[in-house]
C-alpha cells in the first residue's frame, strides 16, 4: 500500500471567504474539518497581498490543528519572521514574484544557491523541516542537495499537462528525478494540479514521495461530493 500523506491545501476556501468579506467559510474550522475527515496536513500559502490566505489566519490555524502544518511562500523577511514565530512542521519554499497568481515555476537553485542556503539554515535552527518547490532538472536538484534542505517538492503542473496525450511521456521526467532526489539523501513531495484523474498513476510510477499537496482540484471537487467524501476519494487514490 502506498503510504503517501495527503497534505489540503486550504487557500480557495480563504479566496471565497474574501471575495465577500466576513468570516464565512470559516478557514480555521475548515482546517480543522479537513483534519477530522482523514486530511494527513494542513497546507497554506500566504502571499505578500494576502488575497487568500492571511497572515492571521496561520496564526489561528497552528494551535487548534494536531496534524502536520505546511506554510509554503517566497522567504521575504515578513515571511520568514511569520514562520518562525508560528514554528509549522515544515516549511516550503517557492520562488513567487509577488503578483504571481499560481505557483508556476520550480526555484533556480544554482543562481540562487547562497540565498536559499542561508534561509534554510535558519529555519533549520528552529527545527523545522524545510522544502523546495523545484523542477525535474537534474542539475537544480543536485544543487538543491547543496542548500542543506531536507525536501524537495516536485512541480507537478507539466506532469498534469501532459497526462492525456501520454502518460507515460508525461511521468518519465517525474520518476527520474524522483529517483536522483533520493539517490542524494533528498526526501519528497510533489504538488500543483494533481487531481482525481491523475493523481494514482504519480504515485504509483513516481518513487519515495513523501506527502502529495492538493488544493484548487480538491476543493473544487468539493462542491460537487463534499469535503469529507472527497478527501477519502483522493485517500483513496493513494492507497492505490
Amino acid at each position: 500500500m502506498n503510504t503517501t500523506r495527503l497534505s489540503v491545501n486550504i487557500n480557495k476556501i480563504a479566496t471565497l471567504r474574501n471575495a465577500r468579506g466576513g468570516d464565512i467559510p470559516n478557514v480555521v474550522e475548515a482546517a480543522v474539518n479537513c483534519q477530522d475527515y482523514g486530511a494527513q496536513g494542513i497546507t497554506v500559502h500566504p502571499r505578500p497581498d494576502e488575497r487568500h490566505i492571511r497572515y492571521q489566519d496561520v496564526r489561528d490555524i497552528k494551535p487548534v490543528i494536531t496534524t502536520e502544518f505546511n506554510i509554503e511562500g517566497y522567504p521575504t523577511k515578513k515571511f520568514i519572521d511569520l514562520v518562525l514565530e508560528v514554528l509549522p512542521h515544515q516549511v516550503t519554499l517557492v520562488p513567487d514574484p509577488p503578483d504571481v497568481l499560481t505557483s508556476n515555476a520550480g526555484w533556480d537553485t544554482v543562481n540562487n544557491l547562497s540565498f536559499l542556503k542561508e534561509v534554510i539554515d535558519e529555519f533549520k535552527a528552529h527545527d523545522i523541516r524545510t522544502s523546495l518547490f523545484i523542477d525535474t532538472s537534474p542539475e537544480f536538484i543536485r544543487h538543491a542537495a547543496e542548500t542543506g534542505t531536507d525536501r524537495v517538492e516536485l512541480y507537478t503542473e507539466p506532469y498534469a499537462a501532459e497526462y492525456l496525450a501520454g502518460r507515460e511521456k508525461a511521468v518519465k521526467p517525474f520518476t527520474d528525478a524522483a529517483r536522483l532526489a533520493h539517490d542524494i539523501g533528498l526526501e519528497l513531495n510533489a504538488g500543483h494540479d494533481l487531481n482525481l484523474d491523475n493523481l494514482r498513476y504519480f504515485v504509483q510510477n513516481v518513487p519515495h514521495i513523501k506527502e502529495v499537496s492538493i488544493g484548487h482540484a480538491l476543493i473544487s471537487d468539493a462542491l460537487y461530493f463534499g469535503l469529507e467524501n472527497t478527501i477519502q476519494m483522493y485517500l483513496h487514490e493513494l492507497r492505490g
